[in-house]
């Protein structure tokens, strides 16, 4: 067993002992909300750190904390910094797992890390990962402390979306980059995320990523999005019903049980898609009320997840030339793309430049069916209330924004993550940030709407 630090007696929850028979709630809660912290922890350090360096980039711990690891939801927030962590790696440097701390006489929680595949979080409880079942036999691990220096290159970033406060109060904006007519017009990047590609977790912009993965599977002819999704246990369960589209939607009338579906217990806590995202209920007739729910983007993907041998998520983005992203999947290899693709903002630019081009990459090919974009961004099915936007097929729409076209769509993920597309003014606009959870966050309509004004008509 690999030896780790472990906290002070009086930072633990300590485990029952072994007479104890229950738990109260309070005990219980307090216990899974640590279990979930550090399986945040680990996540996080393994994908931030072992994705950057697969680019030629450098992280550090330090610079994950103060980034990716700060300002995240309550009550992880109050625990995770605290948590210890250990960064394990193998006989060629690269990540082999981090572990994470978190309760006495428990198993630590692990972020396995495959050079192909990105970072993976097991299960709570589950084994060290330098055995059989993870890695293959006899494989090397060096445990070391890794003391990278991180390049304090704090240049005075003058555009206000950076400062703070213009458009939001504390919002923390880590890139911007803006396209014009296929011409790079500006690209300004925080300290630390500027001399080499490094990628962020998309979040829900892997939505619309979903999507696109969905588009080249509908052109190939290995999709409809008419069909059935597959759910349910037979044609005879209603479920059966719920088409591709209507989970694109969001409309699939599925329960869920909270606002966004926030299934920590696959990001953070290593259930699976079939675990987890599957087998809800329906409570409503599908087509008929639009739910945001990451657990309808999971079931269409597995719709298509039939055609990932053949076609699996790298390879559209090497054709696309998204050279950096990576689609992480649950432990049993299921992609977790409701959010859990690590990208670059380069990536994403080149992402949004293929929707301005209809799904034709620059050298004629195309990748998605003709019409795609139309297709994203008609809100033909039930429509989101309360924000003014409305909602397409896997993507956002700014038809309803005061001074922005109203063919504009946008893929939005947590914590400030945007890809804006303006077909109309030929704009592709991204922003990247890593906003406090609960705070103002970053105002994408302001922003959108002051940098049409700069570029003119």
């Amino acid at each position: 067993m690999i030896r780790t630090t472990m906290l002070a007696a009086a930072t633990l929850l300590f485990a029952a002992p072994a007479t104890a028979q229950s738990l109260s709630q309070s005990d219980l809660q307090s216990r899974y909300d640590r279990a979930l912290a550090a399986g945040y922890k680990a996540m996080f350090l393994c994908s931030a750190i072992a994705n950057a360096e697969r680019n030629g980039a450098t992280r550090t711990p330090e610079s994950v904390m103060e980034w990716e690891l700060a300002g995240i939801q309550s009550p992880l927030n109050g625990i995770v910094e605290e948590l210890p962590y250990e960064i394990v790696r193998a006989e060629d440097r690269r990540i082999s797992h981090v572990s994470v701390e978190w309760a006495e006489n428990s198993l630590p929680r692990f972020a396995r890390h495959d050079p192909d595949n990105g970072c993976v979080v097991l299960p709570i409880w589950a084994d060290e990962p330098v055995n059989n079942r993870w890695f293959a036999p006899n494989e090397r691990i060096i445990v070391y402390s890794a003391d990278y220096s991180f390049e304090d290159t704090m240049y005075e970033i003058g555009d206000a979306a950076f400062d703070g406060s213009t458009y939001g109060a504390d919002s923390r904006t880590t890139s911007v980059i803006v396209i014009l007519n296929g011409e790079t017009e500006l690209v300004l990047r925080a300290s630390g995320f500027r001399s080499s590609p490094v990628p962020q977790r998309t979040w829900s912009v892997a939505k619309s990523i979903a999507a696109t993965l969905i588009g080249a599977a509908v052109y190939r002819g290995d999709a409809d999005v008419s069909d059935s999704a597959g759910l349910g246990e037979n044609r005879g369960d209603p479920r059966h019903e719920i088409t591709i589209d209507q989970l694109l939607r969001m409309a699939s009338g599925r329960y869920s049980d909270t606002a966004g579906n926030r299934t920590d217990a696959l990001y953070f806590g290593g259930a699976t898609v079939d675990e987890v995202a599957l087998d809800w209920p329906l409570v409503n007739e599908p087509g008929t009320v639009f739910r945001y729910a990451n657990n309808d983007t999971l079931a269409a993907i597995q719709a298509i997840e039939h055609t990932f041998d053949d076609h699996p998520p790298a390879d559209l983005f090497d054709a696309i030339g998204m050279d950096y992203a990576v689609a992480e999947t649950d432990w049993r290899g299921n992609y977790i793309l409701s959010s859990q693709v690590w990208a670059t903002d380069w990536d994403l630019a080149i992402l949004g430049q293929l929707y301005l081009n209809d799904g034709v990459l620059p050298d004629g090919t195309r990748i998605l069916p003709e019409g795609w974009v139309e297709y994203v961004s008609t809100p033909s099915g039930p429509q989101p209330e309360g924000n003014g936007w409305g909602y397409g097929a896997g993507w956002w729409l700014m038809n309803n924004s005061e001074g922005i076209p109203s063919d504009t769509i946008v893929a939005a993920g947590n914590r400030g993550q945007y890809i804006v597309v303006i077909p109309s003014r030929d704009v592709v606009i991204v922003r990247r940030g890593e906003d406090p959870a609960g705070g103002s966050g970053f105002d994408i309509e302001a922003f959108t709407r002051d940098v049409l004004a700069a570029l003119g008509e």
